[in-house]
């Protein structure tokens, strides 16, 4: 008994690092585009966005029932398979920030708890049906209507204010950007801090302290909250330079566009228990904000990166939790090595990002570029040639240009000899 109390304290505190790394790995995610667009400065902005976050962890707990009663069975579930599914749910998200990509914390979690599942008891662990309806389904859908709608709202936007001058109007776009960047904040903890509410209510279930189908005790919100408030005061740095810089450069029309649109859909999902990735929302809605001002472009060869990194997550982090849980079950020693295994792959991590630091300092820099790639050698394929006209006056002044003038001679043309 004294084991099994030991390591469920082993993985409440593992799933409450988790939430600290689901803090700093989305915090791009509410203020990636307040900070790019200079709406707020950094750390003023990670400040706000912590607050609300623990604000929004206790708005409810629909997205924790779905994670602790519905994604895998509680009976065939041991405390090993939680720990084991948070080694690899934490080590995916440390290996996606040192690189930059905003990949979807949600499904790092949700695909360690279904590799480490599948490993310990098998197919008939997972629900497939929730599998699909809760987490597969609102994955392709929810980035797709988030980036639709900014796309028409940012259209709409600059509609309604083109006879107003821009600068006039960016101190308004601006305030509505702080307001909405709040909003996705407070989503943001209504949605990813009940991820490890579940789980840690989940932890407990398996050891039998709590009944199954209980709701979080008020001591697991607290600590949840807490948790991925500091992680979010610490600031992702790494993605929300991606967000805010590597995908499109938004304006504060832009910005307000997609953070209204990415909080609507996270508040409506969490209404609803969907437990989606807020992390694709946003760049789904910063993408359609890119695409809504005219001559605006989103750099393609960022997102397919992205879009790529968000297709590994959930085998990757899955695959990780397996080979976690085959060593956890081998007994104590195996969970002693997947212990070191975590604190020693976190270590390595921590120092490769030592090496070229990002902070608030130096996210703002324009220091992402994209090379000419399918899409705008294409463009320049179809761009209207230039007229025999504007071929020969460009061929005159670049022959003016190119040879001087005799030495000697005036600026004025000699007046011809009298015959």
């Amino acid at each position: 008994m004294e084991h099994i109390t030991l390591l469920l304290g082993i993985v409440i505190v593992t799933a409450l690092v988790f939430d600290f790394t689901n803090g700093f790995h989305d915090t791009a995610n509410a203020m990636a585009t307040t900070i790019s667009t200079g709406a707020l400065k950094p750390k003023t902005a990670v400040a706000m966005s912590a607050v609300l976050n623990l604000v929004g962890a206790f708005l409810s707990v629909e997205v924790a029932k779905t994670i602790s009663g519905g994604l895998v069975n509680e009976s065939g579930i041991t405390t090993e398979v939680i720990f084991a599914a948070l080694v690899g749910a934490i080590l995916w998200n440390l290996l996606t920030w040192l690189i930059g990509l905003p990949s979807s914390s949600s499904h790092a979690l949700f695909g360690g708890l279904i590799g480490a599942t599948l490993m310990s008891v098998g197919a008939s662990g997972v629900n497939g049906d929730v599998v699909v309806t809760k987490v597969l389904l609102p994955a392709i859908a929810a980035p797709i209507v988030a980036g639709i709608a900014a796309l028409l709202a940012t259209k709409l936007t600059y509609k309604l204010g083109s006879k107003a001058d821009e600068k006039a109007t960016a101190k308004g776009y601006r305030a509505g950007q702080i307001a909405s960047a709040g909003l996705v904040s407070l989503a943001h903890g209504t949605n990813d801090a009940q991820k490890t509410m579940g789980v840690i209510t989940l932890a407990l279930v398996t050891g039998n302290v709590l009944a199954p189908g209980s709701n979080p005790p008020m001591w697991v919100i607290v600590s949840a909250g807490v948790a991925i408030a500091l992680g979010t005061y610490l600031g992702g740095w790494r993605i929300i330079r991606t967000m805010g810089k590597g995908l499109t450069d938004l304006r504060p029309p832009q910005g307000f566009s997609a953070q209204t649109s990415a909080a609507t859909v996270i508040l409506a999902s969490s209404h609803l228990g969907f437990s989606l990735s807020t992390t694709q929302v946003c760049s789904g809605a910063v993408m359609g904000a890119g695409l809504g001002r005219k001559g605006g472009v989103v750099r393609w060869s960022t997102a397919t990166r992205m879009f790529v990194a968000w297709g590994l997550t959930l085998p990757a982090a899955g695959l990780v939790a397996a080979g976690a849980e085959f060593l956890t079950g081998q007994g104590t020693w195996g969970i002693v090595v997947v212990a070191f295994l975590l604190v020693g792959g976190s270590a390595v991590i921590w120092a490769l990002s030592r090496r070229k630091p990002v902070d608030h300092n130096n996210v703002t820099d324009d220091e992402i570029g994209e090379s000419a790639g399918v899409v705008t050698t294409a463009m320049a394929a179809v761009s209207v040639p230039p007229t025999a006209g504007a071929v020969a006056s460009l061929a005159a002044e670049e022959l003016k240009t190119t040879i001087p003038a005799p030495a000697g001679s005036s600026a004025e043309p000699a007046s011809p000899a009298p015959v």
